[in-house]
């Protein structure tokens, strides 16, 4: 599964377009004669030109998946017809396939509960249906109505919030988590590279006492692998969902049993074992569980973003920085320096990063505005999350392949440090008292020579000793 992102739809109709009459409760309006869609979805189209952001079509996707569990439960409790719920089926399978991926043109800015986007695909389905079922989209009436059959049994309250969650538990799983384990994969094969190569260590960015390469790596792959497991384990209150809630959660307008029968029939239809949320209220209401999961994310970035310039301060030079590591040269980094080399996908993905923690402030922000039994900021917040969570796994598999498994150790410069570093002194103060250690670091930084010139300077350690004392190799 990828992203996705359909481009920005014009919302003006050309000239000579041929249009059709559609009707609803407020009148008719002019529909395009080639879309599938009808009154409402075009009221939306036209009343909200914002920007240029349209819902994600795993939305879209998710939605029509309930609509053919919603069809196939409403059949079993007598309530629909097999014709109606076969042509229903039939609909939704096109929609999950991406043959009608044009025909939901609705902007991410519309009301905040999510319903126009309801209608949309129960228009589409409506519409799509009978031409399935007659050859004529534009026979009236039409077998199949979008309130009465394809939205039976359901409310946009209760149908967009299960489609955020179903939505959020795929890119999370396809996505996010696949992406984040190719890099830790990546991380492991680099550690295990170095494993027992030694460099300095710093604290404070000032030198400090050594530690080998795969140590220092060691802590990244637990932070990501550490974070993964969170995000995994607050993926797993997605799998809630508040279908037969209907309008305020009480299941106004659904028969008895239906929440769990609905529930069964879209896990079976999907593969993925969701369960009936133990109260539909709250997830009507509130989404505190896009909050928690959305706070996995951010903590991830927060570990990534660290990573990221760790590297970026080990591989600055080459001459004039660190240069403890080379990481590829990808593409010229410089309009104007002949030669220059960038870390641009260490830039890229602290943006990512960056993009991440501001998405999560975003989401915070729309989770407190619920009001009563009903929150109405889902679309912002879905699209949002969906973001999160496809931007971390892209970064993530980019970061690896494009930097890390190209990365290399420079031997020469971790040697040339650890000669010259000044910390290594930390273990004469084990034998000859800290003091006297600090009298050494000073008369070594004072002269411009090595530790070992200025021990044996100090009158306080013989050569002997001070080649006995420092071994790099039993530091770590």
């Amino acid at each position: 599964m990828r992203c996705e992102q359909k481009c920005v739809l014009s919302f003006f109709h050309q000239a000579n377009m041929k249009t059709r009459i559609e009707h609803d409760s407020i009148g008719d309006i002019e529909v395009s004669s080639d879309s599938y869609w009808g009154p409402q979805t075009e009221r939306s189209r036209l009343n909200f030109i914002i920007g240029n952001h349209l819902m994600p079509l795993l939305v879209i996707k998710k939605l029509a998946l309930i609509k053919k569990a919603s069809a196939i439960t409403n059949h079993s409790f007598g309530k629909l017809s097999d014709d109606k719920m076969q042509l229903i089926s039939r609909v939704c399978d096109e929609i999950c396939s991406g043959q009608l991926d044009s025909q939901f043109p609705l902007s991410v800015w519309q009301t905040g509960s999510g319903t126009q986007t309801n209608m949309n695909v129960n228009e589409v389905i409506s519409i799509r249906g009978q031409e399935m079922y007659s050859g004529n989209r534009n026979d009236q009436p039409r077998l199949l109505h979008p309130n009465d059959d394809v939205n039976m049994s359901q409310s946009s309250n209760d149908v967009f919030p299960s489609a955020m969650h179903m939505a959020a538990f795929d890119m999370i799983n396809m996505v996010s988590i696949p992406g984040l384990q190719h890099l830790i994969s990546s991380l492991k094969g680099f550690a295990r590279r170095y494993n027992n190569t030694v460099k300095i260590g710093r604290t404070h960015l000032m030198d400090a006492t050594p530690i080998t390469v795969g140590q220092e790596f060691s802590a990244y792959i637990d932070m990501l692998e550490q974070g993964k497991s969170r995000l995994k384990q607050s993926a797993r209150r997605l799998l809630e969902l508040p279908l037969g809630g209907t309008a305020v959660g009480t299941g106004l307008n659904t028969p008895s049993g239906y929440d769990s029968a609905v529930v069964k029939n879209l896990s079976s239809i999907s593969g993925v074992s969701y369960r009936p949320s133990a109260n539909k209220y709250s997830i009507l209401s509130a989404h505190d569980a896009m909050v928690e999961v959305h706070a996995a994310l951010k903590q991830i970035s927060i570990s990534l973003n660290k990573i990221a310039n760790d590297i970026r301060l080990m591989a600055s030079g080459p001459r004039c920085g660190l240069n403890e590591l080379t990481i590829p040269a990808n593409e010229p980094g410089s309009s104007i320096m002949p030669g220059k080399v960038n870390p641009t996908q260490i830039e890229a993905l602290c943006m990512v990063c960056a993009k991440i923690a501001g998405n999560d402030l975003t989401i915070g922000l729309a989770a407190m505005q619920g009001q009563f039994e009903l929150n109405t900021y889902k679309p912002l917040i879905i699209t949002t999350f969906l973001e999160s969570a496809c931007l971390l796994g892209d970064a993530c598999v980019s970061f690896s392949q494009k930097c890390i498994s190209g990365t290399k150790v420079n031997h020469d410069t971790l040697k040339q440090n650890l000669d010259k570093a000044l910390m290594l002194n930390t273990v004469l103060s084990r034998e000859i008292g800290y003091e006297k250690a600090a009298v050494i670091a000073k008369i070594a930084a004072k002269k411009n020579i090595g530790l070992r010139e200025a021990a044996i300077a100090s009158g306080f350690v013989t050569g002997e000793e001070y080649d006995t004392w420092i071994d790099v190799n039993k530091m770590v």
